[in-house]
């Protein structure tokens, strides 16, 4: 059904896709993996009509094809959902769902009956209820990738590429994306499914094809792919699981309290702590108030009501620069609108933070501004063609690693780390890991926030868990498991 022929492509001097040539069979969900940087998404958004080749040729049911743009692809049957989410947000979901093609009353006024119907539709073929009249920024990073997923299943596109469509999503809602997968299987669409998660892939995909530093390795079938092999095609050797060194050594003293801590609406009565030299996980269903409360310690939120201490001292809540100064960073969900400024180079993005150390005479020291970021990004191994390079152009996984460089640059005691694996692949996914457990053994107090249960489990000393915005459970590792944390986040008890 698709055919990369040579495919070739660099952005300002720098390789994403050298000579890429593999197939994929009608009607199959193909898998396409490799390390961040690989080439996966530049693939994808050059089938869905976003970037042109530079050399080579897509061919399409044995038919060549040149997309100028999306639309021409759209033309062919050709749809993504992308894995950066890129909305109106102050346009409602009915309204984004519409982009480009509003339903018109006497072909001149926008028919907001058929909009909201439209989009009702959508939604329900994919079995997702939303108001659709709420604007997007109201909607949690998950609706947003549900509401994305409509969009592109709705075009009744023949083939479809799923850019990690898991990332932002709850494990519930990922059940309802995989069943909707089988059905459009059944349908006869060809999917191209780009992810890190080699356990979804195993489950969906027919075929494996990984790319390594833009160039093609090699397909495997499912039943001849085992992680061992999938791994050594991505990153050229394979990775050993190890325990966390820290959790060998004795935790220090509290160093983070939260006691009753509340925001209206969102979370009530939160009480927890995190030792000197500890991980403690947060764990819950999307929804459940775990960004809140880790936005709400920050001093993101000023309704936020209760005592946040550090090292046994009060902080006053709503005050981020109170925050800052005594020591707590927050790496947040969602990068994109969050943790960069996309537009700005990495190394003013890696500065963000640390202006104030970096004054001299009142200036900005670039030089040494340049040294620091050069030092932490050789360290957690970013890929970029310069420091110069705007963010924007790294790919997910490598913009994760600016936002972990950023907070490392500057002095803290308590790091808040919410989904910090999303989007990468296993090789920086172990790196970052490897970090974590470095900051830990240093003395770092570390809360980790993370859909990924096996994540959590593999990282935490302690696991505490909530539920629609309440604490309703702690557990410590070795008493938890998958199974255990699923009924507490279902209200089940341990």
């Amino acid at each position: 059904m698709v055919e990369f022929r040579s495919i070739t492509k660099a952005f300002l001097g720098v390789r994403a896709l050298a000579d890429v040539s593999f197939a994929i069979a009608r009607g199959e969900c193909h898998a396409v993996m490799g390390e961040n940087g690989a080439g996966k998404s530049t693939l994808g958004k050059i089938l869905a009509g976003i970037h042109r080749p530079d050399a080579g040729e897509i061919c399409i049911d044995g038919k060549v094809c040149h997309f100028h743009s999306p639309r021409d692809a759209a033309r062919q049957g050709v749809g993504m959902v992308h894995q950066e989410l890129a909305f109106c947000p102050d346009l409602s979901v009915a309204e984004n769902l519409s982009l480009g093609q509003y339903p018109r009353r006497f072909g001149v006024f926008a028919d907001r009956r058929a909009m909201k119907e439209r989009a009702e539709r959508l939604l329900a073929e994919i079995g997702v209820t939303l108001a659709v009249r709420l604007p997007m920024r109201e909607l949690t990073t998950g609706q947003e990738q549900m509401v994305q997923i409509a969009a592109a299943v709705g075009t009744g596109a023949r083939i479809l590429v799923f850019d990690e469509p898991t990332s932002s999503l709850s494990e519930r809602e990922s059940r309802r994306l995989f069943a909707l997968i089988g059905k459009l299987r059944e349908r006869g669409v060809t999917m191209i499914y780009v992810s890190h998660r080699l356990p979804e892939v195993m489950e969906l995909c027919d075929r494996i094809s990984v790319l390594r530093d833009g160039a093609y390795v090699g397909t495997l079938a499912r039943q001849d792919a085992s992680r061992d092999a999938v791994v050594r095609l991505m990153i050229g050797r394979s990775l050993t699981e190890t325990s966390p060194a820290y959790l060998s050594a004795t935790p220090g003293a509290v160093r983070l309290r939260v006691q009753d801590l509340a925001s209206p609406g969102r979370f009530e009565k939160v009480t927890f702590a995190v030792r000197a030299g500890e991980i403690v996980g947060l764990a819950g269903l999307v929804g459940a108030g775990r960004s809140e409360v880790a936005q709400a310690i920050f001093g993101l939120d000023r309704r936020a009501t209760g005592t946040v201490e550090l090292d046994g001292e009060p902080i006053r809540l709503g005050r981020v620069r109170e925050t800052l100064r005594r020591g707590i960073g927050l790496v947040p969900e969602d990068r994109k609108r969050q943790g960069l400024i996309p537009l700005l180079s990495c190394q003013a993005n890696f500065s963000l933070v640390i202006l104030d150390q970096l004054r001299r005479w009142g200036l900005l020291d670039r030089a040494r501004e340049g040294r620091e970021a050069r030092a932490l990004f050789e360290r957690l191994r970013v890929k970029t063609s310069a420091l110069s390079a705007a963010v924007a152009t790294l790919s997910g996984g490598n913009q994760q690693k600016v936002v972990m460089a950023k907070w490392l640059a500057r002095p803290l005691k308590v790091l808040i780390v919410d989904e910090p694996t999303r989007g990468v692949d296993v090789g920086a996914k172990a790196t970052l890991h490897q970090l974590l457990d470095d900051l830990a053994r240093q003395g770092l107090a570390i809360l980790l926030i993370s859909s990924e249960l096996p994540e959590v489990l593999s990282l935490s000393a302690r696991i505490v868990v909530m539920r629609a915005g309440r604490i309703a459970g702690e557990l410590p590792r070795e008493q938890a498991s998958q199974e255990s944390l699923m009924r507490l986040m279902a209200g089940a008890g341990p």
